[in-house]
């Protein structure tokens, strides 16, 4: 398995953190996004990524090139709520295939407690197989499906919801 290192992401990250989700956008597995999205579309949301709350990482190789990205956002922005994060991995395609995910997925839940998150949770498409047996080998678990919530050229896909309990 490859050596990374996780760091959080720094404003310069973006562009490259935005190229890696674009990356993943034409095959229609991973986003419910069907066009590449804009540096500038995205500031908002790196913002809200505030590294003492609901960090975003970037993973490095040995080249200190960067090869992934990983976070936490908040899920349904309600105080009663904030113990709860949704999970996000994506990974440039390079990174794909050599055990990054898993690697990151477990680095992303040992990291939890540190943030107050005792619930983690991961919205999947049932059509990513890859994504959806990573996080189960993880310990997640079903916890609830969309069906045929998603239009993707033409074709309905149903999204889960799979979620694990840390404490």
């Amino acid at each position: 398995m490859e050596h990374v290192i996780f760091r959080i992401a720094r404003q310069e990250d973006l562009v490259k953190i935005v190229d890696i989700y674009n990356s993943t956008i034409p095959s229609r597995i991973v986003t419910a996004d069907t066009e590449p999205v804009s540096v500038e579309s995205r500031q908002g949301w790196f913002e809200a990524h505030q590294p003492e709350k609901h960090p975003l990482w970037v993973m490095e190789n040995d080249e200190n090139e960067i090869i992934g990205w990983a976070s936490y956002q908040p899920f349904y922005g309600r105080p009663a709520y904030a113990a709860t994060a949704e999970i996000s991995i994506y990974l440039a395609e390079s990174a794909r295939g050599k055990g990054l995910g898993k690697q990151t997925l477990l680095f992303c839940i040992e990291k939890a407690p540190e943030y107050g998150i005792k619930t983690l949770l991961g919205f999947i498409f049932e059509h990513n197989k890859s994504s959806m047996t990573l996080f189960e080998n993880s310990g997640f678990t079903l916890w609830g499906k969309l069906p045929r919530i998603a239009l993707l050229d033409g074709q309905e896909y149903n999204l889960c919801i799979l979620g694990k309990r840390l404490l």
